[in-house]
């Protein structure tokens, strides 16, 4: 790991990206800075990018590989107690590893600026680079891979890159899918991936027919940077592309991963971890530092530029799907907009923990969540969270470094994600790097100097678990 004045290896950064992406460069063009936008004209015909990422995908993946391992726990812990709502265990215990001959106790009696400056946050806690963090883009895990080539025909492998982290830490699937319209018929699924293929037998008689038609735009596959009919595509054979339910599998997530658009140059974009769609009627700002104001405006930017990495004149060349506001945008908002949160019986009609239904520790942990740890200043509200965007400064912990492709330096305001249902939406954190409720807790243990002890950590995970 190299500590490294940012500033000045901007330009060699996104040159050694654009090699990746054009093949070899001339020595002139180590003095042109960084652009705003991707190349428009190959220097490399598709054959030749091919067996060239294909040979560079070992060791690339071999070094991600490696940074996961320094960083986490990554064997599988399964509770015996808790599941996700259709049944997959959830993963229990710490998985972010500490420096050598430090304790979390220890660590938390420490400032930030002591932390800093012996560098001992814990790696797992920085933010986390993309499997591929110079060349990015939509990476799907094997499971969501497979059903889709059985179901649509359609192949979301990439030949360059393989998805990064185990199943066991990611969201069942298929998800269930509930419907505020319809809260008589629980899931409504029918334990199915909802694709282009189903849609219709699943959902006719349920949905109305703006509705329907809305669901049908989320399951139609469009063009997009990695996935399209161009030369510079990312798929070993032209696509058709992604649709939206590719990564909102059945409208929550499969935490599918890509690299946000609204960032440049290259090694500043911060990976994403894909958001659940339910309970979007509750929310008023979506995207995770976009802060776009509704449902609408979010469907419309997706489509226009976030498929494309943000670019809208690579989105012209790629082949843009332009969908029509008044109709289209509004049939598929309408349908996102009735999404909802699993069932959570233990909690009342005020979202507090009925006393009859709860354990003695998730009445404890409510109670940690409302007082000492501060939990509720950010997450309040019948989605338990506030709808603002909050800075955490993270960045006063470490210095400015450079690891696989990113760089790790000030992350600006990021949105509260709502708390309903989270035990269904791991990892955790706008970028995936908390892999459990345990290490979520942790972190902001320490990020906020909470001073929780072991018993309100290990309460305050089991109320999450319950909402």
């Amino acid at each position: 790991m190299k500590i490294l004045n940012y500033s000045k290896k901007s330009t060699l950064l996104f040159l050694s990206a654009a090699v990746l992406s054009v093949g070899v460069i001339s020595v002139s063009a180590m003095e042109v800075k960084p652009s705003s936008y991707a190349p428009i004209v190959l220097k490399e015909d598709f054959t030749a990018t091919m067996k060239r990422m294909k040979a560079a995908k070992s060791e690339i993946e071999q070094r991600h590989n490696s940074l996961l391992n320094e960083r986490y726990d990554l064997s599988n812990k399964p509770s015996k107690t808790v599941t996700m709502s259709r049944g997959k265990a959830v993963q229990e215990g710490i998985r972010v590893k500490l420096p050598k001959e430090m304790t979390w106790k220890k660590l938390s009696s420490m400032s930030a600026k002591e932390i800093r400056e012996k560098n001992l946050f814990p790696q797992g806690f920085m933010p986390l680079p993309h499997p591929n963090h110079s060349e990015g883009g939509m990476l799907f895990p094997k499971f969501q891979i497979d059903k889709i080539k059985e179901q649509d025909n359609r192949d979301l492998t990439r030949f360059d890159l393989d998805y990064d982290l185990e199943d066991y830490f990611l969201p069942e699937f298929p998800s269930p899918i509930y419907l505020t319209t319809r809260a008589d018929l629980g899931d409504v699924s029918q334990g199915k991936l909802v694709s282009i293929d189903n849609y219709f037998e699943l959902f006719n008689g349920v949905l109305n027919p703006k509705q329907l038609e809305g669901l049908r735009l989320l399951v139609t596959p469009f063009p997009q940077q990695q996935f399209n009919a161009t030369a510079d595509r990312r798929s070993e054979h032209p696509s058709f592309g992604v649709s939206c339910f590719d990564c909102h599998a059945n409208g929550n997530s499969n935490a599918a991963t890509h690299l946000v658009g609204d960032i440049r140059p290259q090694e500043n974009r911060r990976r994403l971890d894909t958001p659940t769609l339910r309970g979007l009627y509750q929310q008023r700002l979506f995207g995770s530092q976009r802060a776009l104001k509704s449902v609408e405006d979010f469907t419309e930017f997706e489509q226009r530029a976030a498929y494309f990495d943000g670019d809208h004149v690579i989105a012209a060349k790629k082949g843009v799907n332009i969908l029509e506001r008044g109709s289209q945008v509004h049939f598929m908002a309408e349908f996102e907009s009735i999404l909802d949160f699993p069932p959570a019986p233990k909690l009342d009609v005020f979202n507090k923990l009925d006393p009859s239904k709860a354990t003695k520790s998730e009445l404890r942990g409510e109670a940690v969540f409302n007082g000492k740890g501060q939990c509720i200043s950010c997450h309040s509200g019948p989605a338990f969270s506030d709808n603002m965007m909050h800075d955490l400064k993270v960045e006063r912990f470490y210095k400015p470094m450079l690891k696989n492709g990113l760089l790790a330096t000030a992350q600006g305001p990021i949105k509260s994600f709502p708390l309903r249902g989270i035990k269904d939406t791991p990892p955790y954190l706008h970028d995936g790097r908390l892999l459990t409720l345990d290490d979520t807790v942790e972190f902001f243990n320490l990020i906020l100097n909470l001073k929780l002890t072991s018993q309100e950590k290990k309460d305050l995970v089991s109320y999450m678990q319950a909402l």
